[in-house]
């Protein structure tokens, strides 16, 4: 069914949708959701914006019991590679940060208050406690799997071979010399390359990935490796291989770009589940990133426009034992800027706009719920229809929220579970204290 202007006049109403409802109490890890999402062994937990406390506590609290009640051992975020192993040999009583504010402190790269906030802070704390004391194949680890680290994976590598090979060092330096053009800005990097202004450094970094791949086929030939830690390297090779071919495809096509991005996230994931299973059991994961990336895109217009994502890949390579959650709020407050590299600010949420998932889910009048929409034919077919969805990143322009942040979806294809919480509120940076809204809540948008 190919995605149209939507008239909701005969689709289903709040009164047919309230049986099905199942009621949360807040941000608790509900023992009926728990259960459901614990058949799962790869488990994407979205969220429909990036600043909003409420998605990452009951994300953390389910988290929480999937680890310790489920035998998970992987959280993978939607954060940087490098910044994110910080985090896990924080987690996992290795590294010299103190504390986890300490161990959060990689995650310089805007948006700070995506990774350094409160609700992450209480979780990677959480997280070390569970940890101690335990082996290494019981401990969870902390991943990321985004690609936005060029130069802080390039000076990873640098350091993997500074200090267990000087001879591969050298080489890999000569190599990545070819980006010292750009001053460590990626996109001025991609700038220059797309539009033949500089040499691109294709050749150079798929040779060096080419050897970083060689070193982790013969691992077992080197005396004293840590495991971990070349696969950290090798991981950092790849990315910066895929990152080098982003910035280059994003002045260009973005559908491009978007598709490289979720590939290589999804490789990431293939490459962990691969590595953790250290001749064990295959291991059980869960993902933390926004709901554009963990729903199926097929199921959405953006799927139309040609682009794929995570949860799309995801449910290609493993099937049923993917699980899909989706996350969405009617209003409230929400941490974003304004602007890209723009400071932080707690911006309002507008109201959910009609004929959108997010006002059917407010008008059934329940403040916390969840559907289970896999395997509910009458749930298929209550809510078969295409409706707006919305999605608020790191950016809120709340001056243009319909074609800024609403796609359309049929969301039972696109998730295999919907959490609903009505009203939220924003989460709370570590850094500073963010800027107040900067409209005021009585006269938007009318000014009146």
């Amino acid at each position: 069914m190919p995605f149209r202007a939507i008239d909701h006049g005969d689709s289903v109403s709040p009164r047919e949708l309230g049986p099905h409802l199942r009621r949360l109490a807040g941000t608790r890890a509900d023992d009926d959701l728990l259960d459901f999402v614990s058949h799962g062994r790869i488990v994407l937990l979205g969220e429909a914006s990036h600043g909003t406390h409420e998605f990452y506590e009951l994300r953390a609290n389910l988290t929480r019991r999937l680890i310790a009640e489920h035998g998970f051992t992987a959280v993978v975020a939607e954060a940087d590679w490098p910044d994110a192993w910080r985090v896990n040999a924080y987690v996992r009583g290795r590294g010299d940060d103190p504390d986890g504010e300490r161990a959060l402190a990689g995650f310089q790269r805007f948006p700070t208050w995506m990774w350094r906030n409160t609700a992450v802070l209480d979780f990677i704390e959480w997280l070390r406690a569970h940890n101690a004391g335990k082996p290494r194949r019981e401990q969870a680890g902390f991943y990321g799997m985004d690609m936005y680290s060029l130069y802080s994976s390039i000076r990873a590598v640098l350091d993997y071979l500074d200090k267990t090979d000087p001879d591969a060092a050298r080489r890999a330096r000569a190599r990545y010399a070819c980006f010292d053009h750009a001053g460590e800005d990626s996109q001025a990097y991609g700038y220059a390359a797309s539009f033949g202004l500089q040499p691109h450094c294709e050749d150079e970094v798929v040779a060096q990935l080419r050897d970083m791949n060689r070193r982790a086929a013969s691992f077992g030939t080197h005396p004293g490796a840590d495991r971990d830690e070349a696969f950290y390297a090798q991981q950092n090779a790849r990315l910066v291989r895929n990152a080098e071919e982003y910035y280059r495809s994003m002045f260009h096509r973005r559908v491009s770009s978007w598709n490289l991005r979720d590939q290589h996230m999804t490789d990431t994931l293939r490459a962990l589940d691969e590595h953790l299973k250290d001749d064990g059991p295959p291991p059980k994961m869960v993902v933390w990133a926004h709901n554009s990336h963990l729903g199926d895109a097929s199921a959405t217009e953006m799927g139309e426009r040609g682009e794929l994502n995570v949860g799309q890949l995801v449910r290609q390579r493993w099937g049923e034992q993917a699980l899909l959650v989706g996350f969405s709020t009617y209003a409230g407050t929400v941490a974003a800027a304004s602007a890209w590299d723009a400071p932080v600010e707690i911006k309002r949420v507008r109201e959910g706009l009609p004929g959108s998932f997010e006002q059917l889910f407010h008008e059934t009048g329940e403040p916390a719920f969840w559907l289970p929409l896999r395997g509910s034919a009458t749930l298929s077919d209550l809510l078969r229809a295409p409706r707006l969805q919305r999605a608020i990143g790191v950016i809120y322009m709340p001056q243009s929220e319909r074609a800024s942040h609403y796609f359309e979806a049929r969301l039972p294809a696109q998730f295999d579970a919907m959490v609903h919480l009505d009203r939220t509120r924003a989460v709370q940076p570590l850094d500073q204290e963010a800027q107040p809204s900067i409209e005021p809540p009585e006269t938007y948008p009318s000014g009146l």
